[in-house]
């Protein structure tokens, strides 16, 4: 046994390479629907050498506690993914980034309590680094979980009271931090790592639930700098590596969300849509009228186009109307009609939160477009069926020069020859905006739960509604 365990410490770093290799397959795999589940499997191979190589190199290490743990994350890890609904898929991932988070301010927390080490410049800097990003990571995660799951403790935060505190806060921690730094006192470090909870908490309440797709990307970013500072905390490569790679990809999903949204990320962050200006753009606007449909309707001129796009948004995902909205999709093809679905960047609550709905759904890849590749065609479509989505195929986004959603990249839907929306109501969406196009001669409304409304297009479609 012991010569095994030498064996495997001597050649770490052979094993650790190929762990990193195997991570790097992993993320250019989930690029795409298609390789997503090869990609998978890279990474549970990759995690799986990594777990049994630092196994054999922790020195002394506490069998029962490791295996026990081991078990029971598995036996929770499978049961979730057995159970959780795709469209509950958003507010699991940020679950997740908070227990990356809370694992590291523990490790952090262990390594400073940890008798007889007397920790170097370095190592302090790193602790500090680490413990700080891991508090924000798992306090903003859990609101931002809860905030999905609407859940009534994850409250918006309103008023001008927020952003001083938001800047109080965060020099607080600072402070302490650069106190621990300095002096390697305990009180400041658990100072230090009380207030950056409690900062994450205070940063990420303020934010809209539209705006969630961009915190979750950059809480999984952050989720993975706090793994690779705690990797250079324990001397652990693999674990730096693999932290680097998710917060970098990280990053980079924020920045592309944030691009298709014409924003910055400090104004997601800090800033948010300006209310008033919403307000008074509606408000200059007068009263509007709309044009109101049935599902049968909608069936009718749908089985009678020769093309129809399907543009769904956070209402699909509300409605749970995916599966409802594949069977529509194959009804219509077998009735000779061209049907593809256009995908915002920003659709939903989570990054590619319509893909994986569709995904589930069985959908074909090939029929599933991004908004570059697709905006092209809508000018030669028939009819655009829209559900539950507004601001992203919002005309005063190209239109508006007083919109605060000016410039923001958008579905074109409004060229299409005829367009139906299917909404709950006429309310706006997270911006606050009116949209235009649910004003248009083109335009129908069919209002209704997106699910039921689907179901009965489908039943007029083949014949079977009333």
């Amino acid at each position: 046994m012991n010569e095994n365990m030498n064996w495997v410490a001597q050649h770490a770093d052979w094993f650790y390479l190929i762990g990193a290799v195997l991570f790097i397959l992993t993320l250019r795999g989930l690029s795409s629907p298609k390789t997503a589940i090869r990609g998978n499997r890279f990474g549970m191979m990759g995690m799986a050498l990594a777990i049994i190589t630092t196994f054999f190199l922790a020195p002394s290490p506490v069998f029962v506690l490791i295996v026990g743990a081991m078990v029971l994350g598995a036996v929770v890890g499978t049961w979730k993914a057995r159970t959780v609904a795709m469209t509950q898929m958003p507010e699991t991932v940020a679950l997740m980034h908070s227990l990356v988070g809370l694992s590291a301010v523990a490790i952090a927390l262990a390594s400073v309590l940890h008798t007889g080490i007397e920790h170097s410049t370095i190592a302090r800097f790193e602790l500090f680094v680490g413990c700080f990003i891991g508090a924000i990571t798992f306090s903003a995660s859990m609101f931002a979980f809860g905030k999905l799951a609407a859940k009534s403790w994850a409250k918006t935060l309103k008023g001008t009271w927020v952003k001083p505190v938001q800047a109080l806060l965060f020099i607080a921690m600072l402070a302490f931090g650069i106190m621990y730094f300095t002096t390697q006192s305990m009180p400041a470090f658990y100072a230090m790592t009380i207030l950056a909870i409690i900062f994450g908490w205070m940063w990420i309440a303020p934010i809209g639930g539209g705006d969630m797709p961009v915190v979750v990307s950059l809480l999984n970013s952050f989720s993975g700098w706090a793994a690779a500072g705690i990797g250079f905390t324990l001397g652990n490569s693999m674990l730096i590596i693999a932290g680097s790679l998710v917060g970098s990809s990280g990053a980079i999903l924020s920045y592309i969300m944030c691009k298709a949204m014409n924003r910055s990320l400090l104004n997601v962050l800090f800033g948010g849509m300006s209310s008033s200006s919403a307000a008074a753009t509606e408000e200059d606007s007068g009263p509007k009228t709309y044009r109101t449909g049935s599902p049968e309707d909608a069936a009718f001129m749908m089985e009678n186009s020769s093309s129809v796009v399907i543009v769904p948004g956070y209402g699909m995902a509300q409605g749970r109307a995916q599966n409802a909205v594949k069977e529509l999709y194959e009804m219509l093809k077998e009735e000779g009609v061209d049907v593809r679905f256009a995908i915002h960047p920003v659709a939903g609550r989570m990054p590619g939160h319509m893909n994986v709905l569709l995904a589930e759904a069985d959908v074909p890849y090939e029929d599933i477009l991004e908004m570059d590749e697709i905006n092209s065609d809508f000018a030669g479509t028939d009819v655009v069926l829209i559900i539950g989505a507004n601001d992203v195929v919002n005309p005063a986004a190209k239109d508006d020069p007083n919109s605060p959603i000016f410039g923001m990249p958008i579905l074109e839907a409004n060229k299409a020859q005829t367009v139906m929306v299917i909404k709950r109501s006429m309310s706006a969406g997270y911006a606050g905006l009116d949209n235009s196009l649910f004003y248009m001669d083109k335009t129908m409304m069919i209002f209704g739960d997106a699910k039921k409304v689907v179901e009965d297009m489908i039943r007029h479609i083949n014949g079977t509604g009333h």
